[in-house]
Order: structure tokens, then sequence, then C-alpha cells
């Protein structure tokens, strides 16, 4: 089984690769029980945002890295992908702002992952 860093890793050069906007991770294991980081990033357009999920989708069957639950595809607006240890939220870009989750959890650490980043 992969551990939570690794998993991040993926989730993170999976939708760089896709050109996702915006890409920022927070640290929660200290703050909630259901993970250990929340990805959260946004897509220009609903195309994009689908090409983002799938291909984090796709690199996680090759690495053979569980989805518990993909919810929101259809809606095409805020996808959200639970891989246990990470929860990935991928928004239009007009959603995310709407939503705010980094101010939610500002008490949550930001990663630095501008190592994976191109």
């Amino acid at each position: 089984m992969k551990e939570s860093k690794e998993i991040l890793e993926l989730v993170v050069r999976a939708s760089d690769d896709r050109q996702a906007q915006n890409i920022m991770a927070l640290e929660v294991n200290q703050l909630t029980p259901i993970a250990d980081y929340f990805v959260i990033m946004d897509a220009t357009n609903e195309r994009q945002l689908k090409a983002i999920v799938d291909n984090i989708v796709e690199q996680c069957h090759k690495e053979n890295i569980e989805i518990k639950s993909l919810e929101g595809k259809d809606g095409g607006k805020w996808i959200l992908l639970d891989l246990n240890s990470v929860v990935v939220h991928v928004f239009y870009y007009s959603e995310r702002a709407h939503y705010n989750l980094e101010k939610i959890w500002t008490d949550a650490p930001m990663v630095d992952i501008s190592e994976w980043l191109q």
C-alpha cells in the first residue's frame, strides 16, 4: 500500500500534467480524521476538469491506489475524489472561490509541492 505522501505526489503530478490551475495541498491530519491531505485545484473549463479527474483516476489504477469514492462527475463543477488518505477537490474555476475551502481549512499547513510541478 502506498504512503499518503506518495499518493499526494501522484495526484499533484497527474493534475499538473493536465494543466490544472492553482494546485495546492493542505496537511489536514492534525485537524480531521478523514484524510492526511486535501488537494485543491481548478480547471478553466469543463472538458479540462474532466481530463484532470480522468488522469488522476488512470494513474491511481496504474499504481493500484484505491478510489474510495468519486462524486460530482455528472455535475461537472466540483469533483471530489476520495483516495482514503488524500482527498482531491477539482473545481470549475468560478466555483472554487464560491466554496473557498482554503479559508475553511486555514489552520492546515500548506505542503510544498513545487518540486512536483512542471
